[in-house]
């Protein structure tokens, strides 16, 4: 009779989602000024060294439980293939590329408005693992689907609904994710693992 065992078989998914749920826990331990001083991004002085900390910090931040399993429950369906793929190291760089671009442009040009969560890595996720099948120059059509369809979801919510979600954080991560996945393809940036 064969034994089943569990596996910790995304690292860096999985660790990232661990770290989300500790980073929630000490959220509400703290009311809510942990995820303001150090996992959220607004605009605050250069000067501070906690502005940097934040341009990363902010992806494992969330609003509150409904917020965190949102993004989580994506991460936990896309990241694992994505790491297995490309390699741990190189989807710990994507999410990492993701926080500081997502971050330094929320920074910039939303200076009244805080930025949290891992919105911007899911969706980076998703368009990475739809442009994974490129091959010789050719562009995948699920790939232009997928983007056409999330793009164009992302505007009509930012212009026509009004709510709390950073739609242009959705559109730069998924763009971040494209771009990265379109290099690692290229390159052959994949997994050695087999």
């Amino acid at each position: 009779m064969k034994k089943f065992r569990i596996s910790f078989n995304s690292p860096v998914v999985l660790g990232f989602t661990i770290i989300c749920f500790v980073v929630l826990i000490i959220d509400k331990i703290t009311n809510g000024g942990s995820t303001l001083h150090l996992f959220s991004v607004y605009r605050s002085s250069l000067l501070n060294p906690l502005t940097y900390v934040r341009f990363f910090g902010h992806v494992v931040g969330h609003a509150g439980w409904a917020h965190f399993f949102g993004n989580i429950m994506m991460l936990l369906v896309v990241g694992p293939l994505l790491e297995e793929k490309y390699g741990s190291s190189n989807l710990l760089f994507v999410i990492l590329a993701t926080a500081l671009v997502t971050g330094v442009i929320h920074f910039i040009f939303f200076p009244k408005v805080m930025l949290l969560g891992a919105s911007g890595v899911v969706f980076a996720f998703i368009l990475l693992a739809s442009i994974t099948s490129i091959k010789d120059g050719a562009i995948p059509l699920t790939f232009i689907l997928v983007a056409a369809i999330y793009i164009g979801q992302q505007i009509y919510e930012g212009v026509a609904v009004q709510d709390n979600v950073a739609n242009l954080t959705h559109i730069i991560g998924g763009l971040t994710g494209s771009a990265l996945g379109y290099v690692m393809n290229k390159n052959k940036m994949t997994s050695n693992v087999n």
